[in-house]
């Protein structure tokens, strides 16, 4: 057919499983297990007919503004998207346009490779070592941009700041982007480096670590003119991105700091402590700075597991591809889901050993 020749045709992204049944034990999408900030709560029960009835703040300032306190920068620095994959896909419609390939790890977002399609940009992946992390002097080349996330996803591992900045050093004249979706959970920012570099972006995401994955909301800091040029692009095609709700809750979020730290501080000792019990069940795994683990076991292979915990209800990352095809990504969840995988995994792995 003549018309469809002139389709765009892209392999879109895998999402995670979002399973129907709610009773089962979901570690396979990198969700907090525990609730949102009590303000966020407050702010839902004061909802009232004209946080729908009027367009919301095109300009989201009130989100802005507290991000900016919040980060100590202020606001003409921060951009603010319906979650960080917003935010990336205008980053990539925004900068990558030189017509060379931008670069971005083999193992890494597999939203990248998307956005490149969708965007008809060229790329090349970069392999990550046999140690499964980035190779910094792999990125001094000519290129059309950069963009990676630290910690890395799946691997979990977190590049030094000084590599990271040695990266952006390297490509003056092109944009880096560090996509820190996980940082909160472990690794050094770059938010450090932002007023040193013009050409560093650096991505953010309440999905994670604070608990909002449902409510879309992410952001970027980085210089004042690469945010004016970016709000000059989603200005041009829709002003009204974020609901009213969204900004509101987003501002009790930062605003509730300590229950920030605390939610945060809880799942990483839980993840120091999946780690031991990880090794004892003869699981080997990278060094996570994440919210999940990324882990094999010694005999058995990663599809099996994954099928086996999936049929018990218990739903885990599984990805059939080269390299990491016997690996797993399990989510950090509460102590009592942590503890449900593992006696599950004690169980199925006592009975296949006999």
């Amino acid at each position: 057919m003549v018309l469809q020749e002139n389709f765009r045709r892209v392999e879109p992204y895998v999402p995670g499983e979002q399973p129907k049944d709610n009773n089962v034990i979901k570690l396979n999408t990198n969700e907090n297990p525990y609730p949102p900030s009590p303000l966020v709560t407050e702010v839902l029960n004061g909802v009232s007919g004209n946080d729908f009835r009027k367009y919301p703040d095109p300009d989201v300032s009130d989100l802005v503004s507290t991000l900016a306190d919040y980060h100590g920068v202020d606001k003409e620095n921060v951009f603010v998207g319906v979650g960080s994959d917003d935010v990336l896909a205008m980053c990539f419609l925004t900068f990558f346009n030189s017509g060379k390939e931008i670069l971005f790890p083999d193992v890494s977002y597999a939203f990248y490779k998307v956005w490149a399609s969708l965007f008809n940009i060229k790329y090349r992946e970069i392999p990550l070592n046999d140690s499964f992390e980035i190779e910094p002097e792999d990125y001094f080349t000519e290129n059309g941009g950069i963009v990676f996330p630290n910690p890395n996803a799946p691997t979990g591992l977190a590049l030094p700041l000084s590599d990271v900045e040695s990266i952006i050093k390297a490509n003056p004249n092109t944009v880096v982007i560090v996509d820190e979706a996980y940082i909160d959970f472990g690794g050094e920012s770059a938010l450090s480096l932002v007023d040193k570099y013009s050409n560093l972006l650096v991505t953010r995401t309440f999905s994670k670590s604070r608990s909002m994955a449902g409510m879309r909301i992410g952001y970027c800091i980085g210089c004042k003119e690469l945010i004016s040029v970016l709000n000059s692009v989603k200005f041009s095609f829709n002003s009204y991105t974020m609901s009213s709700i969204a900004i509101k809750t987003g501002v009790a979020s930062v605003k509730d700091d300590d229950y920030f730290k605390r939610m945060v501080t809880k799942i990483v000792d839980t993840r120091e402590k999946s780690k031991k019990v990880l090794t004892s069940l003869g699981f080997t795994f990278l060094d996570s700075s994440s919210n999940f683990i990324f882990a094999k076991h010694r005999e058995i292979g990663g599809d099996e597991l994954f099928n086996a915990l999936k049929e018990n209800k218990i739903f885990v990352r599984y990805f059939n591809s080269p390299r990491i095809n016997d690996y797993l990504r399990i989510t950090v969840g509460t102590e009592k889901e942590m503890e449900k995988l593992f006696a599950f995994l004690k169980d199925y792995i006592d009975k296949r050993q006999k």
